[in-house]
């Protein structure tokens, strides 16, 4: 079992790495919208680039950021009964949840969202606008980041059992994100 604790810890670490990374494109994204608009309606310079980089970041922050923010328990939870629960319950009810309903569904995104990506990657698929982005890495982004999610739905399962077995603290639930 410490050897699972151990690669929760570090699933939580490269997850936790990679949304404070995000964190930061939510700056990029304001930039770029801030240079596009001052060169659209300064400048008469519109680019097509410039709309789509701010599409790209957007579902990068969004696509990327699940999986942090997951480990920091930030996604929405009906609390009407569980909140109510022992945090025994709470680590059960999020074992089984996990198993039945999260993985099965971001795996199988995963997995699903993977020919779409081969196909864009043989063809170098490129945006049909003109001066549009290449297409393929914002599709490559997809299974990466929903196995990144599978990843951490694995390491809070991890969590639970070690708390279940008195080898970890109670997980928090609710915190801020930092």
């Amino acid at each position: 079992m410490n050897a699972l604790l151990a690669l929760a810890r570090a699933i939580d670490r490269l997850n936790t790495a990679i949304g404070r990374m995000v964190c930061w494109l939510t700056l990029v994204v304001v930039v770029v919208a801030v240079a596009n608009a001052l060169l659209r309606y300064g400048f008469r310079l519109g680019s097509n680039a410039f709309i789509e980089a701010q599409w790209y970041l957007f579902a990068l922050i969004f696509l990327f950021g699940a999986a942090y923010t997951l480990k920091r328990g930030g996604h929405v939870r009906v609390d009407v009964l569980y909140g109510r629960m022992s945090p025994r319950r709470q680590a059960w009810v999020d074992i089984l949840g996990t198993l039945l309903f999260f993985l099965p569904a971001t795996i199988g995104l995963t997995v699903l969202s993977l020919p779409m990506v081969e196909a864009s990657i043989a063809v170098w698929e490129r945006s049909p606008d003109v001066g549009g982005l290449p297409r393929w890495p914002i599709k490559l982004a997809i299974p990466i980041a929903f196995a990144l999610l599978s990843l951490q739905g694995v390491s809070e399962i991890i969590k639970r059992v070690g708390f279940l077995r008195g080898l970890a603290p109670a997980p928090e639930l609710r915190r801020e994100l930092q």
